[in-house]
């Protein structure tokens, strides 16, 4: 098979990594990749929201499959288009894709099928967002409606907060994605990602992985596109995993064939695991990035033959996934300022010999090469120190190892991930 996969990032070096290996592959091209990419793939300089050039592209190349990794190109409508030409993606069309493009849809979606989330409103104006901040006790969730690059939540701690962050939003903070706003309960619970492939028909629950949104140690500051992943959690058993598939991934599911968009590709359910059980806190509508790349690590089965089941309807075909027991773990290095301003330009070094750790992956998320060919900084989040071991804390120690290795003196990275999972009590 000739497949294409778009996407520059993390996420999408760790799907070129794992697709690279399946014999199924003729070529592999990326668009528009990076310097990590460009290992296991020919790159291609066509922007991954250009969905007329990446039409074109697929066109060209007698591409087979197309593997959508960002969430722009799949709110933007290349499945559709792509599909209009008889080309088959892995992704979700324009029309279901809005479980991630629109948190306003979701949340009515989620009324209309019974899926259990937090207490809600959707607001346009100030008078309503203050009649409903009324009804709710601090800390305070706001979520612009539209897409925010991984940074549109806000979570305000005092009620004073919320005003000026909703008034902030409404007024173009996010630009058009926060013109419209979400008003939602803080749910108190431990935090998970579950992710489950879907043909439109059939759901396939993949692996469940839990990530680090802010900044700082212990789950402090701003929150970002997510600076660590580790994969399994403690917080997700067998049992939690049958309950959120049978509550929330198989209604929803069931609900958009329903609703005339029936959903195919990577559904991603970021939850809160409350003493009332799972509650969806938001859909994405494709990998997370970076629980991506430790899901990767993990699948020990061919990827290939899974994206194009769900591409053609044919997941219930589908043999059983194999994964492999071992704990695997992402460290995110950033650039200095992230998530506000990051700093680009800055020059990494010894990204190879932190690559030569037994069982280390270093996945590329924002890099370039300048004119020397010197590997730098082009990104807030930039490289990915993903790793596996015998047991989580093995695979923890294996990736600070690598970072370790890696000179780029004004990285910035979390010196806990994990710490959840490695508690005494667990």
């Amino acid at each position: 098979m000739n497949i294409l996969i778009v996407g520059s990032g993390g996420r999408e070096h760790a799907l070129a990594w794992k697709i690279s290996q399946s014999e199924t592959v003729e070529r592999l091209i990326c668009a528009p990749g990076n310097p990590g990419i460009a290992r296991h793939a020919q790159c291609v300089p066509v922007k991954a929201d250009d969905v007329k050039a990446l039409v074109r592209l697929a066109e060209e190349q007698a591409i087979d499959l197309v593997v959508v990794g960002p969430e722009a190109p799949l709110a933007g409508g290349l499945v559709d288009r792509l599909t209009e030409k008889g080309i088959a993606a892995f992704g979700p069309t324009q029309a279901a894709a809005q479980l991630e493009s629109s948190k306003a849809f979701t949340k009515a979606f989620c009324e209309r099928h019974d899926i259990p989330t937090a207490r809600h409103r959707t607001v346009d104006n100030m008078d309503d967002a203050r009649a409903f901040l009324d009804t709710l006790e601090a800390p305070y969730v706001l979520k612009a409606d539209g897409l925010a690059a991984g940074k549109g939540v806000i979570i305000a701690e005092t009620r004073k907060e919320a005003e000026d962050e909703a008034e902030a939003m409404l007024s173009g903070k996010f630009g058009d994605a926060s013109a419209t706003l979400v008003i939602e309960e803080f749910l108190k619970g431990e935090e998970a990602s579950v992710f489950a492939l879907s043909d439109g028909k059939t759901a396939v629950v993949m692996k469940a992985a839990q990530d680090h949104k802010r900044i700082g140690e212990g789950d402090t500051g701003l929150n970002t596109g997510g600076m660590g992943a580790y994969s399994p959690t403690p917080a997700v058993d067998q049992a939690m995993l049958d309950r959120v598939m049978a509550d929330i991934i198989d209604p929803t599911v069931k609900g958009m064939a329903e609703e005339g968009a029936p959903y195919q590709g990577v559904l991603y359910a970021g939850l809160m695991l409350t003493r009332e059980g799972p509650k969806l806190i938001e859909y994405n509508a494709r990998f997370g990035d970076p629980e991506c790349q430790v899901l990767m690590m993990r699948l020990k089965s061919d990827l290939v033959p899974a994206l194009k089941a769900c591409a053609d309807g044919a997941l219930a075909d589908l043999p059983a996934l194999d994964w492999d027991a071992r704990p695997a773990v992402c460290l995110v290095m950033a650039a200095p300022g992230y998530p506000e301003k990051a700093e680009k330009g800055s020059i990494i070094r010894g990204v190879d010999s932190a690559d030569d750790i037994e069982g280390v992956e270093i996945f590329h998320a924002g890099t370039a090469e300048n004119d020397k060919g010197e590997l730098m900084a082009a990104g807030g989040r930039v490289l990915n120190v993903t790793a596996s071991g015998d047991t989580l804390r093995h695979a923890v120690e294996r990736a600070y190892a690598a970072a370790n290795r890696i000179d780029w003196p004004e990285a910035y990275y979390r010196k806990d991930i994990a710490w959840r999972a490695l508690r005494p009590s667990n």
